[in-house]
């Protein structure tokens, strides 16, 4: 799915702005990929894993996204570099239509600057026009108070864990946690 890009202007007065993914936008994705990972615990992935990610697969989930009728992909630039992501996604079965699964990372030179706020309200804005989604759903790592916060200050609350669901190289076992936002119309 395709949307308008949205310019704005962070805390720090930089501009920014949010659209979808585009072929030029492929390399700094894969660095992007790789320098999150490395930055935080809380994203599902380490660098070194990150090698499965290619220019031709980027492609072709790029093209896949952005022709998709059951997706959104968004990334932020500001003033040309990659600040982030994020990615909405619902099924097309009939029992599960009303789910949608809402994913965002934003790397750390960027954190605090309304970029997470921005992303989700428009991925809020997508949700609330499909007549299908009822319920936005996510999940956030134990620790990660930051997204935590991020999450209930855009309406979402948790709805379960799971228990031991990320466990670090150290062997340390975190729980993830189910938040969802029920679509008001």
């Amino acid at each position: 799915m395709t949307v308008q890009d949205i310019e704005f202007t962070l805390k720090d007065g930089r501009r920014a702005v949010i659209r979808n993914p585009r072929h030029e936008d492929i390399e700094d994705t894969l660095d992007y990929l790789r320098t999150s990972a490395g930055e935080t615990e809380f994203i599902v992935r380490y660098p070194e894993e990150c090698g499965r990610y290619t220019p031709e697969g980027e492609r072709a989930f790029f093209d896949s996204a952005n022709a998709s009728d059951h997706e959104v992909m968004l990334l932020c630039r500001v003033e040309g570099k990659l600040a982030g992501t994020c990615q909405l996604q619902w099924s097309r079965a009939i029992k599960t239509r009303h789910r949608a699964m809402a994913a965002i990372a934003i790397l750390k030179e960027y954190w605090n600057l309304g970029i997470g706020t921005r992303m989700f309200q428009e991925m809020i804005r997508v949700a609330e026009e499909n007549p299908y989604i009822t319920q936005m759903e996510l999940d956030f790592v134990e620790g990660n108070t930051r997204a935590r916060s991020l999450y209930e200050k855009m309406g979402f609350r948790i709805t379960g864990v799971h228990p031991n669901a990320i466990r670090l190289k150290d062997g340390t076992l975190l729980n993830e946690y189910a938040m969802i936002r029920e679509i008001k119309r």
